[in-house]
């Protein structure tokens, strides 16, 4: 969320970022929004005020025994109390109002975020690896998984519908040494504190996140009133929501292996075939919680720990700079990881990392104390994935395929496989 205060002293600013992301000037209708709440505020408290005059004026009145001045006194204080409570509720919906508002205005890209429409406009930051040279064909991962005889989807659908998958046997176990492997990485290497947390939250928390209220469609509610998180990045940046931390303890590095569940509500007809896109996945979630000076430099830092797990598994990948036009509603800046799908024969999202500045910190109250500063100052946010295990799990299939059909295990996942150094045909 933005501060109101930074909008009424940078009206041209703020429209000029929402131009870049593509969205409607806010700035003026903003601003008069504030106005009308501080107006009623101001009536509101000058009411009180007369109230409270007028009822030490009835005292004095009654003392000089000037019984007239005391019951118009005591009229006027009681055609106060009357109208207050509609004053106070036309504050409450006034408050809301703003608040709804403000809540659903993206963040403000930083100065150095290449400007775009859409995913053309993101920019090439890196080039890693090289793509994979074979003589037989490349193929797709479900065409691979369903001949081994490990990958599912008809089962899948006659359990849950489409965009679910069966993994069994040697590709399960694949899965799970993915997730296993990063989690080892982020933790024993990267200082990442890893975190078992619930899969359920309440709105408060989607809302500190920024998944409310605007992408309500996108996620799964529960029938008491809970979501089913998008990303463990809801639970990990919501463990210091209210909080005031010490910033000699910061940053604070969270990770998390969980599965993630969303409705994908604005894809239907995209990425059918597989599981490229599903409603249940698993990730290996990086966040970071920082102080205002350190966040830039734990981005790159963050997007290199999420690289690092392509790099092991012997990946080639790409690094982009989203564009304005392509960036997440919470985000400041963002570098997508992209890894080399032979099958597809194009780069795919593997990973997104982004820092948020004080965007979620100001939603979730969450705030570090400086030394020998009165002030506290809301936390900066970062996240990433480090990195999603289905797709790194399609990317293994499609890069390690050899002409028999079968795949080889990467060097780096076989202490996990339990002397497994290729999956063969069931």
């Amino acid at each position: 969320m933005l501060d109101i205060k930074w909008i009424r002293e940078n009206e041209q600013a703020l429209d000029e970022a929402l131009a870049k992301r593509g969205a409607e000037p806010m700035a003026a209708e903003l601003v008069a929004m504030d106005e009308r709440r501080r107006s009623i505020i101001q009536k509101l408290q000058d009411m009180q005020s007369r109230r409270n005059a007028a009822s030490k004026e009835i005292g004095a009145a009654m003392a000089q025994k000037d019984l007239e001045l005391a019951e118009k006194l005591k009229a006027e204080v009681a055609e106060i109390k009357e109208t207050m409570p509609a004053a106070e509720q036309e504050e409450r919906e006034a408050i809301a109002a703003l608040d709804d508002a403000l809540s659903r205005l993206p963040n403000i890209p930083l100065d150095d975020v290449p400007v775009g429409e859409n995913e053309s406009g993101n920019v090439v930051k890196r080039v890693v690896g090289e793509k994979p040279r074979w003589n037989h064909p490349a193929k797709e991962h479900f065409d691979i998984g369903e001949a081994l005889g490990y990958m599912d989807f008809d089962r899948a659908s006659k359990l849950s519908g489409a965009r679910f998958t069966v993994l069994t046997s040697q590709l399960a176990r694949l899965e799970r040494a993915l997730g296993q492997f990063m989690l080892d990485m982020h933790t024993m290497e990267h200082g990442y504190t890893e975190v078992s947390s619930p899969l359920m939250v309440k709105a408060e928390a989607m809302y500190g996140t920024g998944q409310l209220p605007k992408f309500e469609e996108d996620l799964f509610k529960t029938t008491d009133g809970r979501y089913l998180i998008p990303t463990a990045e809801v639970t990990l940046t919501n463990l210091v929501s209210a909080e005031v931390l010490e910033q000699e303890k910061l940053p604070l590095r969270f990770t998390s292996l969980t599965p993630s569940f969303r409705s994908e509500a604005g894809s239907a007809g995209r990425d059918t075939r597989g599981m490229l896109r599903q409603h249940q996945f698993w990730k290996c979630e990086l966040v970071s919680i920082t102080d205002a000076e350190s966040s830039l430099a734990e981005h790159e830092r963050m997007t290199e720990c999420a690289e690092n797990v392509l790099k092991r598994l012997g990946l080639h990948f790409r690094t982009m700079t989203l564009c304005t036009g392509d960036m997440g509603f919470g985000a400041r800046k963002t570098y997508d990881i992209e890894v080399w799908l032979p099958g597809q024969d194009t780069y795919r999202e593997i990973s997104s990392c982004s820092v948020c500045g004080d965007f979620q910190g100001r939603r979730m109250n969450a705030r570090y104390r400086v030394k020998d500063e009165k002030a506290l100052r809301f936390v900066h946010t970062l996240n990433g994935s480090g990195t999603a295990v289905g797709r790194c799990l399609i990317a293994v299939l499609e890069n390690y395929l050899n002409e028999d059909g079968s795949v080889t295990i990467p060097d780096a996942l076989l202490p996990y496989m339990g002397g497994l150094t290729r999956i063969e045909k069931a």
